[in-house]
């Protein structure tokens, strides 16, 4: 891939992770054990899991470190006192490791296997997009999406949505309702219901 396109997906990453600050810094003192649209999932259990990702690119990515040797430094409560605090530091330490020159011609070594780091960020885009999508819908904020990444999600996605609901770690996909939106149908692919 060129430089381009690697500019593309630190872009979209980056417009992903403003998303998802936006609708952490609406998050009420009283929404953070509100249950959200991923099952057994309270507010902030839905962020701590984001800053969790967030918190693993830097030794993944900057560092080309193993999960194994990862080990267990991000187990335990990441969110502390402040949820919107921890979830800024995250995001910011994810930015600059993806951003650094060179990051996103690696390899990273995930549990399933060696993968690109551009293909690591992607998948990484796309999460932060749908459960921005469901961080929304647990504390009423804004739920539209911008255009640009829905479709970067629904491409990153569209190859594997099926192995996802295999694996238990998304719901099974949902019938989208005649003349859905792209939005929506990413949605239902991921087993919401909007």
């Amino acid at each position: 891939m060129s430089t381009g396109d690697d500019q593309r997906t630190l872009e979209r990453h980056g417009q992903a992770v403003e998303q998802f600050t936006d609708r952490v810094h609406a998050v009420r003192q009283d929404q953070w054990d509100a249950p959200t649209p991923c099952a057994r999932w309270t507010v902030r259990d839905l962020v701590h899991h984001l800053v969790s990702e967030q918190l693993w690119v830097e030794p993944l990515v900057r560092d080309r470190a193993t999960v194994e040797e990862v080990g267990d430094r991000f187990d335990g409560d990441l969110l502390g006192p402040d949820p919107v605090v921890s979830w800024d530091t995250a995001a910011a330490a994810s930015r600059a490791a993806l951003g650094a020159p060179g990051a996103l011609t690696g390899t990273v070594h995930l549990s399933y296997g060696d993968t690109p780091a551009r293909a690591y960020c992607a998948q990484m885009t796309t999460d932060l997009v749908v459960h921005t999508w469901d961080l929304a819908r647990a504390i009423g904020a804004d739920e539209r999406l911008p255009d640009a990444l829905v479709a970067a999600a629904a491409r990153e996605v569209a190859p594997y949505a099926a192995d996802l609901a295999r694996s238990g770690l998304f719901a099974a996909p949902v019938e989208p309702p005649p003349g859905a939106d792209a939005q929506t149908e990413l949605l239902c692919l991921l087993g919401r219901t909007p």
